[in-house]
Parts: structure tokens; C-alpha cells; sequence
């Protein structure tokens, strides 16, 4: 069985994988995902030695959590780490339209940053886990209620580590702004940083600085940027959206400079992702064994420092 190197996440004695498996997949994001396809996913990245999974109730709206929990079912429980989040809770409306996640109608994610949203959040994702506990917990997306966290959402989860219920707090976004600010009022373990500290996007450099003069784990997600810098099979999207002219000509130069070293680029950008010494884990989204065995093995290559200081010539 692979073996990948584990890193503190910040303060407080969580220890996770140096790659850790993303979870929106397994709550068909983009894509129908069958029940056995995702937990052969989920097997293949415990064989490739990833033992970090990271989810929320927003993935397939609960189906996401089902799928991970009852995966995890076949694994002794302390080895392994599991995060999910609060924020949103799932409520019934038979005509919200899903989005991104191709689920049925059914159920509305509503944000809910209270301490009794927070509350019945975790109660509820323990509920569709089948776990005893969730190991980090990570305030999620409160682009437009900071201060609703900042009341509630923090307070709660705090206390929650307090009494053991979790072994970690955090948040989650893709902006590093709020992250930033969050970190230097909180007293968090850990935060996750999503596409902002990439080979084509370094603007969450400052944060994960921060990070790492105060302690705090970051686990940075996106690192593919949605996929441009991982396929060159699929239609190239950055960050979610189809890819500009000005991003495939950075992409290429980033590549050609990758090849003549001898290194695929989505190598190069899981290497330069890890490479921060804030970084505790990158979290990869994989539908398939395939995709995440070649993140691992690209996750295991290493970057020449020649190569490392031509990619950051490139911004």
C-alpha cells in the first residue's frame, strides 16, 4: 500500500495527509456519479495512501456526505481524517433548483451562520456520515456574512472544540481576503483556500504568509484551478469557467517550461502548492480510481528547483 507523508494542520494535534481526497465529486458536481463509482473512488485514494477527506453538507446537498461515510465504513476510524461544514443547512423546497450538483429537486441549502444553525448543522452531517465524530469543522463560504460568523458560526465551533466534540476549527472560501481577516481575529486551527494560490493565481500568498508566522494549517484546494492546469483533454475551464486566450497562453508557457524538464504540469502545480511551508494538505477532486492514482503519483513527483524558479517567472 502507498504511503503519503502527513503534516500537522496547524496547532492542536490533527495530523492529515500531504494529498487529500476533495469531495464534491462523490455529490455529482457536473456529473451523474454512480453509488459504486464513488466508492471505488473513495478506495482507490485509501490504496494510493490518502487518508484526509474533506466534504460538506452543499456537495449533492447531503449525497456528497452519504457516499464518503458509508466508503469509510470499511476503515478502522482513527485512521483517518474527516472535514465537513456548517453554513448552509438543508431544508426541504421540491423546487430549488440544484445548480452545479446533478441531484434531484428536493432540498435548498439555506445559509445559517447561528450557533443553533451551527449546531444542527454538525448534527446533521454526522447523520448522513454515519460517523461519531467530524475531525475538522470549517465555516463555509461566508462571503456575505462575516460578521454572522464572526457572532455565531466561530463561537460555536470553538466551543465545540472546547468540549471534544470537534479537534479542529476553521474556514473555507475561495477569497483570501476574509480568510485573512479571520485569522488574525479567531483562534483557528486551520483554514482552506480554494484556487487562490496556484501556478497561474498567487494571490493568496499573503495569507498563507501569515499562516505560517501564526501557526494556522492551510489545506488549499483548486490547485488545477478547475481544471485547466490538469486536462488537456476536456474543454479547458479557469475557475469554473471557460478558459480566456490570456489563460491558454500562460498555460502553454507553463507547460513547455514543464516539459523540458521532464515533468507533467499538473505535477509541477501540486508541487508548487505543497512547496509553502503553511501548506499542511492539498485536497484534489477525483470521479474515478484513474484520476486520483494520477494525483497521487503526481503528488510523489518531485519539482527540480531550476524548474521551480522558471514557473515563478510566470505570473
Amino acid at each position: 500500500m502507498a504511503v503519503i507523508p502527513t503534516a500537522a494542520l496547524g496547532a492542536g494535534g490533527v495530523e492529515v495527509t500531504r494529498l487529500g481526497l476533495g469531495c464534491a465529486p462523490l455529490g455529482n458536481l457536473f456529473a451523474v456519479l454512480s453509488d459504486d463509482h464513488a466508492a471505488a473512488t473513495v478506495a482507490a485514494a485509501w490504496d494510493a495512501g490518502i487518508r484526509y477527506f474533506d466534504t460538506a453538507p452543499l456537495y449533492g446537498h447531503g449525497l456528497s456526505e452519504q457516499r464518503l461515510g458509508r466508503a469509510l465504513q470499511a476503515y478502522p476510524r482513527d485512521e483517518f481524517v474527516v472535514s465537513s461544514k456548517v453554513g448552509r443547512l438543508l431544508r426541504a423546497d421540491p423546487d430549488y433548483d440544484p445548480g452545479v450538483f446533478r441531484v434531484p429537486r428536493g432540498l435548498a441549502p439555506q445559509f445559517d451562520y447561528s450557533r443553533d444553525g451551527v449546531l444542527r448543522s454538525i448534527e446533521a452531517s454526522l447523520e448522513r456520515l454515519g460517523l461519531d465524530r467530524i475531525d475538522v469543522a470549517l465555516v463555509h463560504d461566508p462571503d456575505d456574512h462575516e460578521q454572522d460568523a464572526l457572532d455565531g458560526a466561530f463561537p460555536a465551533l470553538v466551543e465545540l472544540r472546547d468540549q471534544g466534540v470537534v479537534r479542529a476549527v476553521g474556514a473555507g472560501m475561495n477569497q483570501h481576503e476574509m480568510l485573512g481577516r479571520f485569522v488574525a481575529q479567531v483562534d483557528l486551527n486551520c483554514v482552506l483556500l480554494a484556487g487562490r494560490y496556484t501556478l497561474l493565481d498567487r494571490s493568496g500568498e499573503a495569507l498563507l504568509d501569515a499562516c505560517a508566522a501564526r501557526g494556522v494549517g492551510v489545506i488549499l484546494g483548486g490547485v488545477f484551478n478547475s481544471g485547466v492546469l490538469a486536462s488537456v483533454d476536456a474543454p479547458p475551464t479557469f475557475d469554473y469557467e471557460p478558459a480566456s486566450a490570456e489563460v491558454m497562453t500562460r498555460v502553454s508557457t507553463l507547460r513547455e517550461l514543464c516539459e523540458r524538464h521532464g515533468i507533467a504540469l499538473p505535477a509541477s502545480a501540486l508541487q508548487f502548492a505543497l512547496a509553502h511551508p503553511a501548506v499542511s494538505t492539498v485536497v484534489v477532486g477525483a470521479r474515478r480510481p484513474d484520476e486520483i492514482a494520477a494525483d497521487a503519483a503526481w503528488a510523489r513527483t518531485p519539482l527540480p528547483p531550476a524548474l521551480r524558479t522558471e514557473l515563478d517567472a510566470v505570473v
